[in-house]
């Protein structure tokens, strides 16, 4: 008998080449621990408040009194909510054709389009247009269609920068093209060579791949670096040169943990460049409510904003968000609070921005105690995460701990990270995940544990790895960058 349509063998291939480390077996296992009653710290994944960040009061009061609009109509209404939180429900549900349960245009509430066009203009010091920003639900859903938009065949090439967040490598597969890897610099902190960029391009078309896209991540994720002014020129250069698209992930750009390099977005850089480039080359900017100070990832709101893309290829990108119908309302409404919070003057503000400061300052701290904590460790170093919400922590494994990884059919970080979740119950994610290069071994950990039960983890953390390297230790020299 011929296997069924959905037989596992008769599926998409490119469904089966699809790969997503962060939700990979080691979350599986730890998955399996939990329902066994061990206690599991899952830091495989940038989920602030599943790790006990609290939500900002006036978006969740704002979304509370939208979701149930009936509240509006008590007479108790402003015992129980600020006078400046029921004027922003009446004007989010006035956007609406129905409230929330109403589907919105495909590309999103026009009222909540301007609110971020404004947005952009006054971080940017440049005009946006509303009409060239598409919400959508979480940033990822916007990466993947731009991603689906761009790759027509397995020909088609996307730079991306390695170690990368696997959503990039997982899309890519899914609509059957060629990820094309540009090493990021562990020794110079994770910087950009635009070199080493070039050659990766080179590389590529001599084996008649055609590069027609370019990814950063800014602050990255999972190596935490923040680009600075100077490495966001020679990018947007080399895209004018190269003919590339580059798609600009920033949405950690509200997570920054230094004063050095504060956060600048692509599109001012590209502004800033002037004629031809500023015209010339295409960008594609994505944001989110899931990261910064907000934390709001089960709300799944996100946005792309379109640059200098021809009107018949936004009518084409336009017609495939509509195939979905509307991104979620709520959702909508968290990037409408977000980029337009309480201001001065406003009854919430005092207390918005002592929630908003509080969640930032504490993440500063934690970066620090994660970064000293890692390079305290017997053969592990660690760059500071400048923003973003990761550590990405360089393991030396010994060569015995390479063999018996390797004897037990196992990647040697995945080893490694299996091994400290069954001994600690702390959830990572091998560097395997993310790409790395050949005989170099990382994880990736969140730094999103409470600053409270961060010293006992990165206790239990040093613990565990100097028994590791004790027991699988044999001088024989070991994997390094």
């Amino acid at each position: 008998m011929s296997p069924k349509p959905l037989d596992y063998e008769s599926l998409n291939e490119n469904v089966k080449k699809v790969a997503y480390a962060v939700r990979g077996e080691l979350y599986l296992r730890a998955s399996e621990l939990q329902k066994e009653g061990k206690k599991i710290i899952f830091t495989n994944v940038g989920n602030p408040h599943a790790l006990g960040q609290k939500p900002l009061t006036f978006p969740r009061q704002v979304v509370a009194l939208c979701q149930a609009p009936f509240l509006l109509d008590d007479p108790n209404v402003g015992l129980l909510f600020p006078a400046d939180v029921i004027a922003r429900a009446k004007h989010y549900l006035s956007l609406t054709s129905g409230g929330l349960g109403a589907y919105s245009d495909s590309r999103g509430l026009p009222g909540i389009r301007k609110e971020i066009a404004e947005f952009i203009e006054r971080r940017d010091g440049y005009p946006s247009d509303p009409e060239l920003i598409y919400l959508t639900d979480g940033a990822s859903k916007g990466v993947m269609q731009i991603l689906n938009t761009i790759i027509r065949n397995e020909k088609d090439g996307i730079l991306v920068p390695v170690p990368q967040y696997p959503l990039y490598s997982a899309a890519i597969s899914l609509y059957g093209g060629s990820l094309v890897p540009y090493y990021l610099d562990e020794e110079a902190n994770w910087g950009l060579d635009i070199n080493h960029t070039r050659q990766s391009v080179a590389e590529a078309r001599l084996k008649g791949i055609t590069v027609r896209a370019m990814v950063i991540i800014n602050p990255g994720n999972p190596t935490g670096q923040c680009l600075s002014e100077a490495n966001l020129r020679e990018v947007l250069k080399f895209c004018y040169q190269e003919n590339l698209v580059l798609l600009a992930d920033e949405v950690y750009q509200q997570n920054i943990y230094q004063d050095e390099r504060p956060f600048i977005s692509a599109r001012k850089i590209l502004a800033d460049i002037g004629l031809p480039i500023s015209k010339e080359v295409q960008l594609v900017s994505f944001h989110t409510v899931s990261k910064g100070y907000w934390g709001e990832c089960g709300q799944r709101g996100g946005y792309f904003e379109m640059t200098n893309l021809p009107a018949k290829s936004v009518d084409e990108i336009y017609k495939v968000a509509s195939v979905s119908l509307s991104p979620n309302v709520p959702g909508q409404i968290f990037l409408g609070l977000m980029v337009n919070p309480p201001k001065p003057g406003d009854i919430s503000y005092l207390k918005f921005v002592a929630e908003s400061k509080a969640i930032l300052e504490s993440l500063r701290k934690r970066a620090h105690i994660m970064t000293d904590g890692f390079n305290s460790c017997r053969n592990v170093v660690c760059n500071f995460t400048e923003g973003a919400m990761y550590s990405f922590p360089q393991i030396r494994l010994p060569p015995k701990a390479i063999e018996t990884a390797q004897r037990a059919g196992k990647a040697p970080d995945v080893f490694y990270c299996l091994k400290l979740l069954e001994a600690t119950g702390i959830s990572t994610v091998p560097g395997s995940g993310f790409g790395q290069k050949e005989g170099v071994f990382h994880l990736r950990t969140t730094i999103l544990p409470s600053e409270e039960d961060m010293p006992s983890i990165m206790s239990s953390f040093k613990k565990f790895n100097d028994e590791f390297m004790e027991q699988y230790e044999d001088y024989r020299g070991y994997s390094r960058m």
